[in-house]
């Protein structure tokens, strides 16, 4: 199916989104959250949470805005646990596993969620890293040939967006990765099916793309698309100021950008199409393989966990 098919509306447009695991899906309602792993001896193991988000809690913390910062770390901490669960299926039986870890000595029972801090962590000291102050290193070295700020801000949100895309490939490529992108193909099918009114069995989903305009890898390439923006106000300062600038901003630009997403998936107009255009690239080109018909079967478990008697309860609005 080509990518303009997919500008066509669903039948019902739901908020259900997911990620892929290690052999595995994890499916996110409006309700619960499932995480449905093929395990080594190709059972598959399902588990099913109760959410309960800020936003489920406390009214101030689904405002506008608010809501998108929110929504961005609960997701991140969502799926780290995912994905370490995922992984214990398949950890290797060394005698080295059997002694306890560093971690596991000194915090005891809270060990599991002093390695997901850390795992959250490392990953965001990545991405400032690899995101935020390269791409400003390198922008740097033009700063005699531009005078415009205002070039500068785009220049660097250029350079941010060919790392993220060489980054994005380059994992694509990895064996491993690569299943867990077809996993990720198999996430976003049955969530067509779904959302076509289809009943979910592997044929019906089979049938459906692999991209999804509502995908988590459109929602990062809106990030960066809205940090040109923003950034752009504030000038091009000395190095520090650029840093502390971009680490202050970051919850301003991801709030807009969760808001312009919203906008974008629920409307079936040109201009959301043309929006949602480079992120469907960014898949079709790395983030969604075409899964088999055992990967879509984990994918419908997932979802059907997560599924509530009244449907509107998981509409997109």
């Amino acid at each position: 199916m080509k990518i303009k098919e997919l500008n066509r509306a669903p039948k019902h447009i739901t908020n259900i989104g997911g990620q892929a695991l290690i052999e595995g899906v994890m499916m996110r309602g409006p309700k619960h959250v499932a995480i449905a792993v093929r395990k080594p001896d190709k059972e598959i193991e399902l588990k099913r949470e109760e959410l309960n988000t800020l936003g489920m809690k406390y009214k101030f913390f689904r405002l506008p805005f608010i809501r998108g910062v929110v929504g961005l770390v609960e997701a991140m901490i969502i799926g780290t646990r995912s994905l370490m669960y995922s992984a214990e299926f398949f950890e290797e039986e060394e005698v080295e596993s059997k002694k306890e870890s560093v971690t596991e000595k000194v915090f005891k029972d809270k060990a599991e969620n002093v390695q997901m801090f850390l795992t959250l962590l490392t990953s965001f000291a990545l991405a400032i890293g690899l995101f935020m102050l390269l791409p400003t290193f390198l922008t740097n070295f033009f700063k005699n040939r531009i005078e415009s700020s205002l070039g500068l801000n785009l220049l660097e949100g250029l350079v941010r967006i060919i790392i993220f895309l060489i980054y994005i490939v380059g994992v694509s490529k990895l064996d491993d990765i690569e299943r867990v992108f077809q996993y990720h193909g198999a996430e976003h099918k049955t969530i067509h099916c779904y959302e076509n009114q289809e009943k979910l069995t592997v044929e019906n989903v089979k049938k459906y793309p692999i991209l999804h305009p509502r995908c988590g890898t459109s929602f990062l390439f809106m990030v960066m698309i809205i940090s040109i923006l923003v950034l752009s106000f504030f000038g091009w300062p000395n190095p520090l100021q650029r840093f502390l600038v971009r680490i202050l901003m970051f919850p301003v630009i991801a709030g807009i950008s969760y808001e312009v997403n919203r906008l974008i998936g629920k409307s079936n107009s040109k201009l959301a199409y043309i929006l949602s255009y480079p992120g469907l690239m960014i898949q079709k080109m790395a983030t969604t393989k075409e899964p088999d018909g055992e990967q879509i079967e984990v994918a419908i478990k997932a979802l059907e966990a997560v599924l509530t008697e009244n449907k509107d309860e998981d509409l997109w609005k």
